[in-house]
Formats: C-alpha cells, structure tokens, sequence
C-alpha cells in the first residue's frame, strides 16, 4: 500500500482554513511529552507530503521536530462528514524555493501575519493515513497501528 492523498482529501486540507475546520498537530520532544496546535498554513504539499509555513522560527514545534520527527495531524469537517489522521515525518526545510512556493500556498490571512517572510517551511513526508479507525494509506514498510 503506498500512500497517495486523493482530491477529496488534498481539498480538505487545502481549504481547512477558510472552511473553518482548523487541522490540528501533535508532535513530542525527546522528553515524550505531548504538544498540540493548530496551524492554519497546512496545505499539501504532493500527493504523500504535507507542508506548513512556521512564521515565528522560534516556536516549540519546530524543536520538537529537531528531536523526533514524528507528528500527526486531525482534520474534522462536521457538516461534511469527513474526519481523518496523518501521521508522518517532520522537517525544516530552508531550500530558499520550497520556502516560497509554501509561504505562497498558504491562506491570504496567514501571508499577512509574516508579510516579510521571517518564517521557514517544514514538510511532512506522510507514513499514513487513518480514517475510521482504520489504516488506509501508509508508506510501504510502515507497520503503525491505527489508533
């Protein structure tokens, strides 16, 4: 099974933000302990990788991802029915051109918090994806359990 976003979820997370469905993340540092947020810059990135633009460069998260990369991420849209994980892998990424198509991709009001650009880009290369309780995608060799 290979992990391949199809357009019904690739919509979902691109428009999470105007539809007014924030996404929210998780990720643990070397210590294991647990952080949530919401990220309103989340949008896909390819097909198996999502991208967020992290306008303040100091923020936990991106600590948190230089420690142990594994994240998850939740999407509910209520009226729409749809609910889903993913989980993958987290980097920083400062390749000067991945930084401008992200910061680009992201809503308008998100641009307008960092209109200079001091911010970076991290991508998520996706292990899997969980719907219903149920593993649906995931990266060849994964063995993650749904939760």
């Amino acid at each position: 099974m290979a992990v391949e976003l199809t357009e019904e979820f690739q919509t979902a997370i691109n428009n999470a933000f105007t539809d007014g469905c924030p996404i929210i993340w998780t990720s643990a540092g070397a210590n294991g302990q647990p952080s949530l947020g919401f990220f309103g810059t989340t949008q896909t990135y390819s097909d198996h990788e999502i991208a967020l633009w992290m306008r303040t460069t100091n923020r936990g998260f991106l600590a948190r991802i230089e420690e142990n990369p594994q994240v998850a991420m939740m999407y509910r849209n209520a009226p729409a029915r749809l609910t889903f994980q993913i989980h993958g892998e987290a980097r920083s990424v400062d390749d000067p051109a991945v930084k401008k198509h992200v910061y680009e991709s992201a809503a308008e009001a998100e641009q307008k918090a960092d209109p200079d650009r001091l911010g970076t880009a991290v991508i998520v290369e996706i292990s899997r994806v969980i719907q219903r309780g149920a593993v649906i995608m995931a990266r060849d060799g994964d063995t993650g359990a749904a939760d």
